[in-house]
């Protein structure tokens, strides 16, 4: 099976993707109006190349931070969730838990509960056409400290979103340690949210450590320095705690990946390890989960067979009920007709 035959046949079946940012599926198009929007002219293509002149992942923040500033009003987040809804009709994703990212619009003086109601119209509006659901994750971001975090949680809570379902911690890992921001987790957690951590991206195992042990992650985004400590290995294989795997993402980053073939997944997948495939910025990396998919089968020799179960395992291991992923594991079944 070729690329453009393996990506037709996959693009049929149900996914889910678990590691994505909201502000990270506009297009260049996307970002054009929005920087008319603001600025009343045109970008022009020095400007656009720069925005994507990046080489790694603190350069790739940055421009991620830039984009964030071009918003004029909460209403472009609706150009957002268009393009949103059009890159998970195109790769077939059915279900999606989604990072967005409050704190740079909250600077621009956004008000969050104005935020929130865009978000919830414009994923009622994408389920009555397309029937994909939406579940949205706050960011509440390791950049700017934890007492940031912790006004971004309050947020969360004093306007609620049914369509808002818990917290992340993203942003620059080194600047960031996972341990600083316990005391969001705690109450989080405590209060009945769901709770994901960025983690062993840009750092050693200790940072996926400190995830499980003092913020009690529910699944480790990124998680490729675990390849770097046989007992975190032995540790993630017992508990079966999940892995969203971004291998284009960690292949820019070159932090411990160089070569998409080099990717650890593969050797996660075999000791037994939960990991399930994402994109994390698909227009930032060039990328889609169809062809974050094909890496896996072209590059690091996953079988069709292999492949069927880590798009199971994007429902499996999302925060569905666990009828909804019965469900979503039987529609893989139906649809994968080889």
């Amino acid at each position: 099976m070729d690329k453009s035959e393996f990506k037709t046949f996959l693009s049929a079946i149900p996914k889910a993707e678990l590691h994505i940012h909201l502000e990270a599926v506009i297009s260049l198009n996307g970002i054009k109006k929005l920087y008319k929007n603001n600025f009343g002219k045109e970008m022009t293509k020095e400007e656009q190349k720069e925005l994507f002149s990046y080489n790694d992942l603190n350069g790739f923040i940055q421009s991620f931070l830039k984009i964030q500033g071009m918003y004029s009003s909460v209403e472009d987040f609706r150009i957002v969730f268009d393009e949103l809804k059009d890159y998970l009709v195109k790769n077939g994703i059915t279900y999606t838990e989604v990072f967005f990212a409050p704190t740079a619009f909250l600077k621009l003086g956004f008000k969050y509960e104005d935020m929130v109601r865009v978000f919830h119209e414009k994923i009622t509006e994408i389920k009555k056409e397309t029937g994909i659901t939406i579940k949205l994750l706050m960011d509440v971001s390791r950049t700017f400290g934890c007492d940031n975090a912790m006004h971004n949680y309050e947020l969360l809570k004093q306007y609620p979103c049914e369509d808002i379902i818990g917290i992340g911690l993203g942003g620059a890992e080194a600047k960031g340690p996972a341990k600083d921001f316990a005391p969001v987790y705690e109450r989080a957690i405590k209060e009945g949210w769901h709770a994901v951590v960025h983690a062993g991206e840009d750092v050693g195992p200790e940072s996926i450590w400190d995830s499980i042990n003092y913020l009690h992650t529910e699944r480790v985004g990124h998680g490729i320095t675990a390849i770097q400590d046989e007992k975190l290995m032995e540790e993630l294989k017992k508990s079966q705690l999940p892995i969203e795997i971004c291998i284009t993402s960690n292949t820019f980053t070159k932090k411990i990946v160089q070569k998409a073939k080099d990717h650890p997944i593969r050797a996660f997948y075999d000791k037994g390890i939960a990991v399930n495939i994402n994109t994390d910025d698909p227009v930032f990396f060039k990328t889609t989960l169809l062809d974050e998919f094909w890496i896996c089968h072209n590059d690091l020799n996953f079988t069709m067979d292999e492949i069927k179960e880590l798009v199971k395992n994007s429902f499996r291991q999302s925060f569905m009920s666990d009828n909804e992923k019965k469900e979503a594991v039987k529609s893989v079944d139906a649809a994968w007709q080889i």
